[in-house]
C-alpha cells in the first residue's frame, strides 16, 4: 500500500511541477508580449522626436531663407553706405549667413543624436526580465 501511495504522490508532484512550469512559461510569454508593447510605444515616441526635429530643420530652412536674404542685403547696403567696398560687404554678409545656418543645423543635428533615440526604458525592462527568467529557471 505504501508503494501505491508513493506512486500517487509522485504522479501528483509531476502534475504540480508541470503545472508550475506551464504557469511560468505562460507568465514569461505574457511578460515578453508586454515588453514588445513597451518597445513599440517607445519606438513610436522616438519616431515622433525624429519627426519633430526634422520639422524644426525644415521649418527653419524654409522660413529663414527669405528673412536672411533681406537681412543680408540690408547689412550689405548699410556697409556700402558706411564706405565699405561692395565685395567686402557682400562677403561679410555671406559669413554672417553661414554662422546662422551652422547654428540652426547644429540644433537640428543635436536633436537627432543617436543617444537620445535609444529605447532606454525597453532595454532596462528587458534586463529585469532576463534576471527574472534566470530566477525562475533556477
Amino acid at each position: 500500500m505504501s508503494i501505491q501511495n508513493d506512486f500517487r504522490t509522485s504522479q501528483n508532484d509531476l502534475r504540480t511541477i508541470s503545472t508550475l512550469l506551464g504557469d511560468a512559461l505562460s507568465q514569461f510569454a505574457k511578460l515578453f508580449q508586454n515588453e514588445v508593447d513597451l518597445a513599440k510605444a517607445e519606438f513610436g515616441e522616438k519616431v515622433q522626436k525624429v519627426g519633430g526635429a526634422l520639422l524644426f530643420i525644415g521649418g527653419a530652412a524654409v522660413l529663414v531663407i527669405p528673412a536672411l536674404v533681406m537681412a543680408l542685403f540690408a547689412l550689405s547696403a548699410a556697409m556700402i553706405a558706411a564706405g565699405w567696398s561692395q565685395p567686402l560687404s557682400y562677403l561679410t554678409s555671406a559669413i554672417v549667413a553661414v554662422v546662422i545656418a551652422s547654428v540652426l543645423f547644429a540644433i537640428g543635428i543635436n536633436r537627432l543624436d543617436a543617444r537620445n533615440l535609444v529605447p532606454q526604458e525597453t532595454i532596462r525592462q528587458l534586463e529585469k526580465d532576463k534576471d527574472t527568467v534566470k530566477g525562475i529557471v533556477r
